[in-house]
């Protein structure tokens, strides 16, 4: 699960997570400076907390559980999403910028089919 991998980095190593992100290729975060522990901190922290509550739904299938993990993963993700469409980071080449809008576009279009998936499906059997 990325959303782990991301907020641990993040949270254990701020600095370094601002510089390198995503640890391959150019650097997104550092595309848009100024660097600031407390807004890596932070936005390692959302990344954490979504991870937890996708874990938790991995472990116990329930359906409304289920539901909750993943409005809370796209109540972080949709603004996310937005951020990175509508605002240019100066440093950022076009083709960086369009493969990393894609990738959490796709991230979002995924948890509304998951989402759209749990409401459609038997109560019983989730």
């Amino acid at each position: 699960m990325p959303q782990l991998g991301i907020g641990l980095w993040a949270l254990i190593s701020p600095h370094h997570w601002y510089e390198n992100f995503p640890g391959i290729g150019t650097a997104i975060v550092a595309a848009d400076p100024p660097y600031s522990a407390h807004l890596a901190t932070d936005a390692g922290a959302g990344f954490f907390a979504t991870a937890v509550a996708l874990a938790i739904v991995a472990v116990w299938a329930r359906r409304d559980l289920t539901q909750l993990a993943l409005v809370a993963f796209l109540a972080y993700s949709v603004p996310h999403l937005a951020f990175h469409a509508l605002h240019s980071a100066p440093n950022l080449g076009t083709a960086v910028k369009t493969r990393s809008v894609a990738m959490l576009a796709l991230s979002c279009i995924l948890g509304c089919i998951f989402l759209w998936g749990t409401s459609t499906q038997d109560p019983a059997v989730v």
